[in-house]
């Protein structure tokens, strides 16, 4: 789903939701804290979801098969469908119920969820919102009404509707590799979205007198069944979206005969639907290399004028998909053009569906940002696998599989303002792009949206690049998120909430982890890395259930990056970045180093190597008759030093021993021309917002020269808080910038800057020595006198 704007409230509010625990590993210490394992944090790995990311050998999931058959009645605005579910527990359980949505109760006042918010009062209203409140409030009438639920022989099954839940009490247990045959006959009337709100419904044209349907959560679906959760039944509160079965569909809608349908997979029978000439120029534009009208525009404007009292069945099949949505209206220009997806060769039809207000700007791009879409989401993920991709014009901004609904309208004049064309291309790339995230890589959305949204809008940001490289993105560039960081702590939560609990909808579950994932991209572990990663995870988990774990895992498993650090800051934390350059020391070698001269240094040989106290393990293996000691037994084991130890050697230890120590050289004139123009840089940063991430400097000299250099986040792991960091330059520095791009999401820069004053930075001295000699070697003799060579003895 594509939210128009990201409005950052200024409201104080108290969060007790449920977000994913960020245990820290060493509280109160300025270290062992941010760069530990997120260890119990993730769940155990185990024959389902293995450590490495991957699904394991013992991966499992149900599927749903479905078909369904719908009659839209226009003149009542009622939807009125039947159903017949076929479905196979694959799971190692057996099943005594099984658990069904109805999302179309959330716009009943008596049979949606009851997930109230906050409520004060207005500064403002107007004469369509202001009623006085309705106690007990009545039935709008809108809402699933279930006619009938049986097996397959017509026997009655009992059933129990919770809010937007429907759990069906099975007559026998559904073994495990069992399949379940049963039918559901429903109906509903048809919300006026534009005023009712939601995904689905219908828009009316007061203009033309015809109505606009986008026919979405209009069917009874099954809940997943998953080896993470049970049954994922949480109500459905018009937020958090869908969890939802694999399947394949075969839907027949019966509407009035002037009406165009585009749905979820591929029609079947356009010979019947189509006119000879619509369906010659469908066929065309299946090689056509710019997009064809099917349903041209005076077609369209005819067909608004005469409300047919006819009726006509189209008839769609799709496989492999997890859900069916379609669209329905006389108003429908239609045009389309076949794309071939290079990767895997696959054919795909690019159509766009639209009315007359939206024509200037669908006609020239919509269908051609659906094939853009799709090639370059096949390039950062899977190629795209579905034969068709469809782009509708609803005022909206929703997503299913293999159709779309989005926005985007012209003025009268058919004039358009730079932001509508902006924001009608981003709506189609981001909903497009839906196909990929959920639809085929399936995660929960009810429970984690950044699942689905932050990753979706990562992508939707790398295919808006592709699509112009000056496309003004809101979301994916770091700096685009700072004012959402910058936010009290009490409007914030972790990315990794559940989707009811999250105040900041727009910045938390899309913004924050699209701008994440490109900070790993562009900043943490490059191009290559990244990718191959992304990829990998896009591959394991096409048409399968992935959780957060199984994400984060790949991520590591595929690069060989440990990026622990990063999900626990940016996706469990909260804490913002904002590293300060404190202070710059400026020092230069003294060449002039007065020589450090020879020195005697006296000492006496080493007592015997005890330890101060003898601890209770040593005088309790002493006392054990059944402990023995190693060199007790083996008598060639028992040096000098055995005895030593024992006072059965004796050596002077008051004598006194000496040995030189010895001085340094003072610098030669060719080393001192070599030193004479070194200055030496210690550059102190403090970590004032928490969260830490790599130090990017850009150096700019005296002579206008720049150099830039990268630290990796690991700089702070000895300390999270305070770090330093030396610079050795043969010219004068000028500046400093710490994130000259902007690329880490610092929401302070003005602590990101150091220059010289001028010139008049005062500059301290370091002393500066020739090196004389190697230094020892690690374990080898140190020249001083030893105990045996004082004793006189070789063993």
């Amino acid at each position: 789903m594509k939210l128009k704007v990201a409005i950052l409230s200024l409201s104080v509010f108290t969060y007790t939701g449920f977000t994913a625990q960020n245990i820290q590993n060493n509280p109160g210490s300025n270290h062992g804290n941010r760069f530990e394992q997120l260890g119990t944090i993730l769940p155990t790995p185990n024959i389902y979801r293995t450590a490495s990311g991957a699904p394991g050998h013992g991966y499992w999931q149900n599927r749903a098969d479905y078909n369904i058959t719908a009659y839209l009645d226009e003149d009542k605005r009622n939807l009125k469908g039947s159903e017949t579910i076929t479905y196979y527990n694959n799971s190692p359980d057996d099943l005594d119920y099984i658990w069904l949505q109805l999302d179309e109760n959330q716009q009943s006042t008596v049979k949606k969820a009851d997930f109230p918010s906050s409520s004060t009062l207005p500064k403002a209203s107007n004469d369509q919102q202001l009623r006085p409140t309705e106690l007990p409030l009545s039935d709008n009438g809108y809402g699933v009404n279930l006619e009938k639920v049986t097996d397959a022989s017509g026997t009655p099954l009992k059933y129990t509707v919770n809010k937007t839940m429907m759990r069906i009490d099975l007559p026998k247990v559904l073994k495990k590799g069992d399949k379940l045959v049963f039918k559901i006959d429903w109906n509903y009337n048809i919300p006026n979205r534009i005023k009712m709100g939601g995904r689905g419904g219908y828009e009316n044209f007061a203009e033309d007198g015809n109505d606009l349907y986008t026919m979405t959560q209009w069917y009874p679906r099954m809940c997943v069944y998953s080896d993470f959760h049970g049954w994922q039944n949480h109500q459905f509160t018009g937020r958090g979206e869908f969890a939802l079965v694999f399947g394949n569909f075969k839907v027949s809608m019966n509407v009035p005969a002037d009406h165009v349908v585009g749905g979820t997979g591929e029609c079947k029978n356009y010979d019947q639907v189509l006119t000879s000439d619509q369906l010659a120029r469908y066929n065309k534009s299946k090689t056509a290399a710019e997009p064809v009208e099917i349903v041209t525009l005076d077609e369209a404007k005819k067909a608004e004028k005469n409300h047919s009292k006819q009726r006509k069945t189209w008839n769609f099949e799709a496989n492999d998909v997890r859900d069916f949505a379609w669209t329905s209206s006389r108003k429908f220009v239609w045009d389309g053009m076949g794309v071939t997806i290079p990767e895997n060769n696959n054919k795909v039809m690019a159509m766009s569906f639209y009315p007359k207000e939206a024509y200037n700007l669908y006609r020239k791009y919509s269908t051609k940002a659906v094939a853009h879409t799709i090639k370059t989401y096949s390039e950062f993920t899977i190629p795209y696998p579905y034969p068709v991709a469809q782009s509708v014009e609803a005022a909206n901004g929703m997503e299913y599989p293999m159709i779309c609904f989005n926005y985007g309208r012209t003025e009268k004049d058919g004039t358009y303002s730079e932001g509508i064309k902006n924001g009608m291309l981003g709506v189609v790339i981001h909903e497009v792009g839906h196909n990929f995230f959920p639809m085929i890589i399936n995660s929960d959305e009810r429970q984690w949206s950044w699942m689905d949204e932050g990753l979706n809008t990562f992508v939707e940001y790398l295919t808006e690049e592709r699509w112009d490289n000056k496309f003004p993105s809101k979301r994916g560039p770091a700096w685009t998120i700072v004012d959402y960081m910058k936010l009290p702590k009490d409007q914030l939560e972790p990315i990794m909430s559940n989707s009811e609990n999250i105040i900041q909808f727009g910045p938390n579950a899309y913004s924050k982890p699209a701008t994440g994932l490109n900070i790993l991209r562009e900043t943490i572990m490059g191009r290559e890395l990244f990718d191959k990663a992304f990829k990998t995870y896009a591959k394991r988990w096409a048409f399968r259930h992935p959780e957060p774990a199984d994400f984060f895992r790949t991520m590591e498993d595929a690069s060989g990056e440990d990026l622990d650090w990063f999900w626990r800051g940016w996706f469990y934390g909260t804490d913002p970045v904002d590293i300060a350059i404190d202070k710059v020391t400026v020092a230069a070698p003294d060449l002039n180093t007065a020589p450090r001269e020879t020195k005697e240094i006296k000492y006496k040989v080493e007592k015997p190597a005890q330890n101060d106290f003898e601890d209770i393990s040593k005088i309790r293996n002493r006392a054990d008759k059944n402990t023995t000691f190693y060199v007790d037994q083996d008598k060639e084991a028992q040096d000098f030093y055995y005895r030593y130890d024992r006072g059965q050697e004796k050596v002077d230890n008051t004598k006194e021993y000496s040995f030189k120590l010895e001085g340094t050289e003072p610098l030669t004139q060719k080393e001192k021309d070599k030193f004479k123009n070194l200055t030496a840089y210690q550059i102190d940063f403090t970590n004032k917002g928490g969260l830490v991430m790599p130090l990017i400097l850009e150096f700019t000299f005296e002579d206008g020269t720049k150099v830039t250099d990268k630290s990796s986040a690991q700089i702070w792991r000895l300390n999270e808080q305070k770090v330093s960091k030396t610079y050795y330059f043969d010219k004068k520095l000028k500046s400093i910038q710490l994130d000259p791009m902007r690329e880490t999401a610092d929401i302070d820069t003005s602590n990101n800057f150091w220059s010289n004053d001028g010139g008049n930075t005062q500059v301290s001295k370091f002393d500066l020595f020739k090196q004389k000699e190697a230094g020892s070697t690690r374990g080898a003799s140190s020249g001083r006198v030893n105990p045996m060579q004082a004793a006189g003895k070789k063993n």
